[in-house]
């Protein structure tokens, strides 16, 4: 288990993170798994979801935030970033999805989310440390970057191979997104009328 070091006590705090974390990937696998299956509640919207990329940012960003320091926040964004691919993959090779957990299977595994592995190095940390920059020094830059992605991917997704076809997801990303940088603008102005 990963601990990190720290100072202000709060021990359970990373392996709540790594697990909420792992959680939320295999849900996104297990979304994404659900159109052909039968359920007719499911339609289309649960693949679209499942294929939004912007929540993967705000996973680190929100796991970023709960720490104090900047070097713990990069780590835990990291850290939270591949605990949540670690469960996308388990429910992929799972026998919940058919499958079944063979060398070969994480090894097509790997290859198939390849630039997503690669790009988590950079994305974890980064979004971590803009988690925990808004936490403790009201840093806005990287906090509306984060809203930015939930508001822009619909529309980067429409410019490119992949658009999102259930309305009501991107709606809700993009309303997510703004709501995402009220709160943030909101609570900057309140500590800036405070000060």
């Amino acid at each position: 288990m990963l601990i990190l070091p720290h100072s202000d006590g709060s021990r359970l705090t990373v392996p709540v993170a790594l697990i909420l974390a792992a959680a939320f990937g295999a849900a996104d696998q297990y979304l994404g798994s659900l159109t052909g299956s039968g359920h007719p509640w499911a339609a289309g919207w649960s693949t679209d979801l499942s294929l939004l990329s912007a929540p993967w940012l705000v996973l680190p960003f929100v796991a970023g935030a709960t720490q104090r320091e900047p070097r713990r926040a990069a780590l835990l964004g990291l850290a939270s970033t591949y605990a949540a691919l670690l469960g996308y993959a388990a429910m992929t090779l799972s026998p919940v999805e058919n499958a079944h957990l063979t060398l070969a299977g994480l090894r097509g595994f790997a290859v198939s989310e390849r630039s997503v592995l690669l790009g988590g190095i950079v994305t974890g940390p980064l979004f971590g440390w803009f988690g925990q920059q808004w936490r403790t020094r009201r840093a806005i830059a990287g906090a509306l970057v984060t809203a930015a992605a939930l508001c822009l991917e619909p529309l980067a997704r429409r410019a490119g191979i992949n658009p999102i076809q259930d309305r009501a997801v991107w709606v809700a990303e993009v309303a997510a997104g703004l709501a995402f940088a009220a709160a943030v603008l909101a609570r900057r102005y309140t500590r800036s009328v405070q000060d």
